[in-house]
C-alpha cells in the first residue's frame, strides 16, 4: 500500500487497537522490514541507529555513548549507497554522504522501513530508484477520533552517565482537513563510562589490561520539528515539515598508545524545511511534488597539542526540487516519470591557516521512467531505468528490473527477485579536503542481484512472516572510508572490485494466549562475505573487506498482557551478535576485531488514568548489556559496559 493510501486509510478508518486475526496478500515485489508502533516502543533503543541494529542485512558503525556518531551500511555497499528519506524526503550530506542516525530520535518516530533494491511503489521521486538500499523514516502525524481536537504528551527518560531526555510534543486539529504537530526533545549526557583496555598478542601474551573512564564523550543536543497536514479531500494532502537541530558535543577520540582523552570538539546546526503535494486526476493520473531548503553547519575545533591544530567551519546550503507523475494504463499496468534537481554548496574555512573560504557548488538531475504490471494475483513485474548527471560528468544510466511470482494465491508465498545497479558519485569530502580526500577516486558503479522467498500466514491464535534471502552485489571502484586517529577525519580510497555474497534470515511470530496474553519474537540472522579482488597480487586479495563481519544476527522477544480496561504490562528481551571482522584490508591476526554480543532487557506498564477522557501514563525500565561485557564496534572505540535508562511518560 502506498504512503497516500495509508494516510487516507488512517484518516477516515482511524479505530481502537485490536489484533489482527487476518491479513491481506503483500502487494510488495520487494518485502520491508519494518519497525512501527509498538514494536518500536518495546526495544531497547534510545534512538534510530539503535533500532536498526534489528534488521537482517545491516551493518552498524558506532562510536559509542549517546553522542557517538552512528551510521549504516547495508549488504556492505557503503554508507553512501543507503539512502534515508525522512518524511519521504532524502537527507542529504553533500559534504561527505553520512547521515548520523543518532541524531533522530524514536520518540517522534511512527515507522522505520529498510527497502533493499527499492520500494516496490513506482510512484516515487527520481532519486529514490538510485540507491542500493533506502531507509525511511516516518514521523508520527495527528490522528484524531471524534471530538477529539487535542493531543497533549510529555516524557522524560534518565539514565546511566548523566542521562538527562525530556521530550514534549502535541497535535492539535484546526480544521476538518488541518491539522497542526510539534515535538521536542533535549538530550544531555556526560558520556563518562567505565570501560576494558585490553590487548592480547598473537603468541597468547598479554600485552596490556587496564580499566578507564571514557572521556570528553558529552553531548548536549535539541531537536524542535513540527508540521502542517492538510488533507482536503480523499484522494489530495499538502503537508509542510520543519526540523532544526542543534548539538555540541565532545569527539572522544580512539584509545590508543595510553591516551585516555583526547581535546577534540564538534558543533553541528541542522535544519530544513521540506513540503508534499499530491493528489489524484481523472482516476488514473496522479501527480507528488516536493521540495526542500537545507542549511547545515558545522564547527569542528581541536584543543589537542599532540595533533595538528584545526578550527575549521563547514556551511552546507541544499535546495531539491521533484516532480513525480503516474498513470494507470489499465487496471493492471502503470507507468511513472519523474525528475529530481538539486544544488549543494558547500563553504569551507579553516580559520587557523587558510585566510579566505573554499566553495564548493553542486548540480544534480535525476530523470527515471518506471512501470509495474500485476498479472491477477500470479506475477508482479516491475522495471525502472534513472539517468543521473552531476555537473559536467558524462551522464549515467542505471536499469533495475523487479518480479514477484506467486505460485499459489491462496497462500501468502512468495518468490521475490531483482537485478539492478546504482551508481554514486564521490562527496566533497572524498574528493578534495587536506589530510582526508583523494583527487584521485573514480565513482562507484554497484550491481545488485537478489533472490528471496517470503511467506505469510496469519491465524486466530499466532501470525508467522518469514523470509529468506540470497544476494550477490558487485561493486566497482569502490569506496570506503575508515577513522584515522580522529573520528571526523576519514581515509578514503577506492577498492578496484569487491564482491558481495550473502544470506539474510528473517522471521516474525506473534501467539495470542489466553487471557490476553500474547508472546511475540523477532529472529533476524546475516551471513556474508565481501572480499576484494582487484589485483591477485595484492596481499589482501580475496580478503574480507574492513569492519564487515561474516556472521550476524539478532533476538528480539516479549510477553504482554492488557486488561480489559486498557492497561498494558509486559517485558521485552534482545540480543545481537556480531560476529569477527578486521580493521584493516589485510585480514591478519593484529587487525582482527573480536565478535561482540550484548543482552538487554526491558520491563513496561501502561496505565488508563481516566478511561472517559483517554489520560495515559506509562512507565518503563531498561537494562543494556546487562552482562558487562567489553566490546568495540570499531577497534580502539569502547562501548559502554552495562547501564540503565528509565522513562515515565504521558498522554492526552
Amino acid at each position: 500500500m502506498s504512503e497516500a493510501e495509508l494516510d487516507s486509510l488512517y484518516r477516515d478508518f482511524r479505530i481502537e487497537e485490536v489484533e489482527v486475526t487476518a491479513r491481506a496478500l503483500t502487494k510488495d515485489v520487494i518485502v520491508p522490514q519494518t519497525l512501527k508502533g509498538a514494536q518500536l516502543e518495546r526495544l531497547n533503543a534510545l534512538n534510530v541507529a539503535d533500532a536498526l541494529r534489528y534488521f537482517s542485512g545491516v551493518q552498524l558503525k558506532d562510536y559509542g555513548g549517546v553522542g557517538g556518531i552512528k551510521t549504516i551500511n547495508v549488504r556492505s555497499m557503503g554508507s553512501q549507497h543507503t539512502a534515508v528519506y525522512y518524511n519521504g524526503v532524502q537527507l542529504g550530506n553533500a559534504q561527505n554522504g553520512q547521515v548520523d542516525l543518532g541524531r533522530f530520535s524514536l520518540d517522534n518516530m511512527e515507522q522505520i522501513q529498510l527497502y533493499k533494491g527499492q520500494k516496490s511503489d513506482i510512484f516515487q521521486s527520481a532519486r529514490e530508484f538510485g540507491s542500493a538500499g533506502n531507509v525511511y523514516l516516518t514521523t508520527r502525524r495527528p490522528y484524531f477520533k471524534d471530538k477529539e481536537r487535542v493531543h497533549v504528551r510529555a516524557q522524560m527518560r534518565c539514565g546511566s552517565f548523566a542521562l538527562a531526555n525530556p521530550n514534549i510534543g502535541f497535535d492539535l486539529k484546526l480544521t476538518e482537513t488541518l491539522s497542526l504537530n510539534f515535538d521536542a526533545e533535549y538530550v544531555y549526557s556526560d558520556g563518562k563510562y567505565p570501560f576494558r583496555y585490553r590487548r592480547v598478542l598473537p603468541t597468547g601474551e598479554v600485552a596490556y589490561d587496564t580499566t578507564a573512564i571514557r572521556q570528553n564523550g558529552d553531548i548536549n543536543a535539541v531537536r524542535v520539528e513540527g508540521g502542517l497536514h492538510d488533507y482536503y479531500s480523499t484522494t489530495g494532502f499538502f503537508r509542510v515539515h520543519a526540523y532544526n537541530y542543534w548539538s555540541e558535543r565532545g569527539i572522544p577520540g580512539a584509545i590508543v598508545n595510553n591516551v585516555w582523552r583526547n581535546g577534540e570538539r564538534l558543533r553541528d546546526r541542522n535544519n530544513f524545511i521540506q513540503a508534499e503535494w499530491q493528489d489524484e486526476w481523472f482516476n488514473r493520473w496522479s501527480t507528488r511534488v516536493l521540495a526542500k531548503w537545507a542549511n547545515d553547519y558545522t564547527h569542528y575545533k581541536n584543543y589537542d597539542e599532540r595533533l595538528l591544530p584545526s578550527d575549521n567551519e563547514y556551511l552546507q546550503q541544499e535546495l531539491y526540487f521533484s516532480f513525480a507523475n503516474k498513470v494507470q494504463i489499465f487496471n493492471w499496468w502503470d507507468a511513472s516519470l519523474a525528475y529530481d534537481y538539486q544544488y549543494n554548496v558547500l563553504d569551507r574555512s579553516n580559520l587557523l591557516i587558510e585566510a579566505e573560504p573554499e566553495h564548493f557548488n553542486r548540480h544534480s538531475h535525476w530523470l527515471s521512467a518506471a512501470t509495474a504490471m500485476n498479472i491477477q494475483e500470479y506475477l508482479r513485474l516491475q522495471a525502472s531505468i534513472l539517468m543521473t548527471a552531476v555537473d559536467q560528468n558524462t551522464p549515467r544510466v542505471t536499469p533495475g528490473i523487479f518480479f514477484s511470482l506467486r505460485p499459489y494465491p491462496a497462500i501468502d508465498l512468495s518468490i521475490n527477485a531483482f537485478y539492478k545497479q546504482s551508481y554514486r558519485y564521490p562527496t566533497f569530502n572524498d574528493l578534495y579536503y587536506t589530510d582526508l580526500g583523494n583527487a584521485d577516486l573514480r565513482p562507484e558503479l554497484a550491481r545488485q542481484h537478489s533472490i528471496e522467498v517470503a511467506y505469510r500466514v496469519s491465524k486466530k491464535v499466532y501470525q508467522i512472516d518469514a523470509s529468506l534471502s540470497y544476494y550477490y552485489n558487485r561493486v566497482t571502484d569502490k569506496i570506503i572510508a575508515y577513522p584515522k586517529g580522529q573520528q571526523f577525519r576519514w581515509t578514503m580510497l577506492n577498492l578496484g572490485t569487491v564482491k558481495i555474497n550473502g544470506v539474510d534470515a528473517h522471521a516474525d511470530f506473534s501467539f495470542f494466549l489466553p487471557k490476553n496474553f500474547t508472546l511475540r519474537a523477532r529472529l533476524n540472522y546475516t551471513y556474508q562475505t565481501a572480499i576484494d579482488v582487484t589485483n591477485p597480487e595484492d596481499t589482501y586479495y580475496g580478503h574480507q573487506i574492513p569492519y564487515i563481519p561474516w556472521h550476524s544476527g539478532s533476538v528480539v522477544g516479549g510477553l504482554d498482557w492488557k486488561s480489559k480496561r486498557g492497561d498494558h504490562y509486559g517485558f521485552n528481551y534482545s540480543f545481537i551478535y556480531v560476529g569477527k571482522r578486521y580493521c584493516q584490508q589485510e585480514n591478519t591476526v593484529y587487525n582482527e576485531v573480536l565478535p561482540w554480543y550484548t543482552h538487554d532487557l526491558m520491563v513496561y506498564a501502561e496505565w488508563c488514568i481516566q478511561t472517559d477522557r483517554n489520560y495515559w501514563l506509562k512507565a518503563n525500565i531498561e537494562l543494556n548489556n546487562m552482562l558487562g561485557q567489553d566490546y568495540e564496534v570499531i577497534r580502539n572505540y569502547p562501548m559502554p559496559k552495562q547501564n540503565i535508562r528509565c522513562t515515565v511518560a504521558f498522554r492526552y
